[in-house]
């Protein structure tokens, strides 16, 4: 059943899916936008820690775990993305707290000196991706132009839910995927409407 207000998952995938409507650019979101999420988790990780485990216990023992604010930014899209969705966004959820395992290991081997700059290299390659996708795909401004709630907390739920309705057939619940479509059509519809009136 459909939701209202922040969680209203509909009329935001439709909002984020009249954005993304080529294939090929819904493609390019698919390989840079979870990247994304990592190696900020991967700068974040030499924030101050919020909380010491004591005494520390398992993966806290080794140190590179730590209660820092990449945790924190971990621990608030999970929440949001099972608040969606509780099936597909425990999925999410579970990819969030992966991605801050991984992003920590990977950080406290490399040390801040060296993590800022394949931060800094990923990050540029994974925005100029998707900028390309839009530009010359979508030719569509991104959604970040228009809401930037929508671009980066929701982004990585979205691409995830992506892939689950195209390869699996998942819907949250029965009906979804038409009603999406209907609105991404009326918007783009829409949009190109507003578009052609500037034009002429």
């Amino acid at each position: 059943m459909s939701r209202t207000g922040l969680f209203d998952l509909e009329r935001h995938f439709a909002f984020y899916g009249a954005y993304h409507s080529n294939p090929i650019n819904v493609l390019i979101h698919i390989i840079f936008v979870w990247p994304i999420f990592f190696t900020a988790l991967v700068l974040l990780y030499f924030t101050p820690a919020l909380y010491t485990p004591s005494p520390q216990i398992g993966l806290f023992q080794s140190g590179f775990l730590v209660f820092n604010f990449g945790f924190l930014l971990a621990l608030i899209y999970a929440l949001f993305y099972v608040a969606f969705d509780k099936k597909a966004g425990a999925l999410a959820a579970l990819l969030c707290f992966a991605c801050w395992v991984g992003a920590s290991f990977l950080a406290s081997r490399l040390g801040f000196s060296l993590a800022w700059k394949v931060v800094l290299a990923a990050q540029l390659l994974c925005w100029t991706g998707q900028f390309i996708g839009h530009g010359v795909f979508e030719k569509r401004a991104p959604a970040l132009l228009d809401n930037l709630l929508q671009a980066f907390l929701m982004a990585p739920f979205f691409v995830l839910l992506e892939v689950l309705l195209t390869f699996c057939g998942y819907e949250p619940y029965s009906g979804f995927h038409a009603s999406v479509k209907a609105k991404i059509d009326a918007e783009i519809k829409e949009w190109q409407s507003k578009k052609q009136k500037k034009i002429s």
